[in-house]
């Protein structure tokens, strides 16, 4: 049971990153980004989700153990 809820966990974190990436990209590429800057904007944005996903996961670890 432990481990499918961790794979779920993660296949949701990783859907919630890929869609704000194409978020950011496509709101970059409307600004009138090029396309490398799109790209970096993107993949900034999926770094950051999931680095706050990491964050939070470690608080609550450290909360409920």
């Amino acid at each position: 049971m432990n481990a499918t809820v961790l794979l779920l966990t993660t296949a949701l974190v990783l859907v919630v990153a890929v869609l704000a990436a194409a978020g950011a990209g496509k709101l970059a590429r409307l600004d009138g980004a090029t396309y490398p800057t799109t790209l970096t904007r993107a993949a900034t944005a999926f770094t950051a989700v999931l680095t706050l996903a990491t964050a939070v996961a470690g608080t609550l670890a450290a909360l409920l153990t």
